[in-house]
């Protein structure tokens, strides 16, 4: 566990009460020391000048030593042992570390442990051994009293938290389009591509189980390998992140809505430079002739039905470009050819969602209810075409990301 941990780049350090000479031979029985290892004792007149593999100092020197010689030797001293220590010269150690920018994690079971625990970032006691008061300062309390648990409780931590970007990723590019559609409408006046009854189908209704199907995916590679993140610059929500939702695949996914609603009102007569300041007209119950751009007239409850069948091909549009997002958010460099579609719960959301869609959609009733009209099949065509452009962007983009290492695709759109 302490191997796996060091992977991840945590730094081991043990502080006990015991004696230097038994503190050293536990550190090595636990793998804090090597079996081979001569640890250095360090003192105020001995201390590192350069990179130190294990160092040993005693609660006694600590009290004679500076505060930035106790973080020099923290930053120069890979692996680390205090013996003889008083509880006010643990909590010093913690104090000390989180004023070198660290995130502190302290573990006891102890009295003296309690106020090392109850300082550091997560305070960790023992369920089984613990004391009452230090269980009771503690954030977390291990019921096994098992050190593996932190290191399992960290690879978790670190996959919900990949897992959680994946899910605003997605849930974020489809804000896009319902946003668009409405700007576009109050700046050109144009009949409304997606009403609020339609935008809460998406949000509420078709987008939520993929977005929830993402916490169930598993790694996609070794996250113990990686180094930890720096808390204040990678953020849950991150610059990056928006730009990929926001920039990149929201606009993909505007598009596809976009170009289904032009399409519609165009082989129903309305070519979209006659829809462009329309909108008043269009709205009026008063008007039963308006006319489109084949000289048709068209009465107000015409109208409606054309614009709730735009709206749902709008959505339809959406939720089908969807798919291919939902499982392209599942890997942030990797080909989706790569990963097996092994995520049940996943596989289910996108059978689940299409059936919402078409519900909603098809469903006797709907005009009234959810202002949304039948679509002809052969409307279904350009959701589909865009669904390839969005696979086809995805995978060209992870490909550049791989291949080139550190390249500006890989620096901007890695979230």
């Amino acid at each position: 566990a302490v191997a796996k941990v060091r992977a991840a780049g945590v730094k081991v350090i043990m502080m006990t009460g015991d004696h230097p000479s038994t503190a050293a031979a536990i550190a090595k029985s636990v793998g804090i020391f090597a079996l081979d290892a001569q640890p250095t004792s360090l003192t105020l007149t001995s201390t590192p000048t350069s990179r130190l593999s294990a160092g040993l100092v005693t609660g006694d020197d600590l009290e004679k030593m500076t505060p930035d010689l106790v973080e020099d030797i923290l930053l120069r001293t890979d692996d680390i042992v205090f013996a003889r220590m008083k509880p006010e010269q643990k909590l010093q150690v913690v104090e000390t570390c989180q004023r070198l920018g660290a995130v502190v994690t302290a573990t006891g079971d102890g009295i003296n442990d309690a106020a090392a625990i109850r300082r550091a970032d997560v305070g960790i006691a023992m369920g089984q051994t613990g004391a009452a008061y230090s269980v009771k300062c503690a954030d977390i309390v291990l019921m096994d009293d098992n050190f593996a648990s932190i290191v399992s409780g960290i690879e978790e931590g670190r996959l919900m938290f990949e897992n959680l970007k994946k899910i605003l990723l997605y849930t974020l590019s489809s804000n896009v389009p319902e946003l668009a559609a409405f700007l576009l409408s109050m700046g050109a006046q144009v009949p409304l591509p997606l009403g609020i009854l339609t935008v809460l189908c998406i949000d509420l209704g078709t987008d939520l189980l993929p977005a929830v199907s993402l916490a169930f995916e598993e790694a996609e590679t070794d996250l113990m390998a990686a180094k930890p993140r720096n808390p204040a610059t990678d953020r849950l929500l991150n610059e990056r992140l928006i730009f990929l939702s926001f920039g990149q695949l929201g606009l993909i996914q505007a598009a596809s809505g976009f170009f289904t609603y032009f399409v519609i009102m165009a082989e129903n007569g309305f070519w979209p430079s006659r829809l462009l300041g329309l909108r008043q007209a269009w709205e009026s119950k008063a008007i039963n002739d308006l006319r489109d751009s084949y000289g048709q007239e068209w009465t107000y409850d015409d109208r409606k039905t054309l614009e709730y069948t735009c709206q749902a091909g709008f959505l339809f549009s959406v939720v089908v470009v969807q798919w291919v997002n939902v499982i392209q958010c599942r890997t942030r460099r990797l080909s989706m050819i790569s990963r097996p579609m092994n995520n049940m719960v996943l596989n289910f959301s996108i059978l689940f969602e299409t059936v919402i869609a078409f519900l909603v959609i098809y469903v006797p009733g709907n005009q009234e209810g959810l202002q949304l009209a039948p679509l002809w099949p052969l409307w279904w065509l350009p959701g589909l075409a865009f669904s390839l452009v969005l696979l086809c962007y995805e995978e060209l983009r992870k490909a550049i990301a791989r291949k080139h290492e550190g390249s500006w695709v890989d620096k901007e759109t890695r979230f």
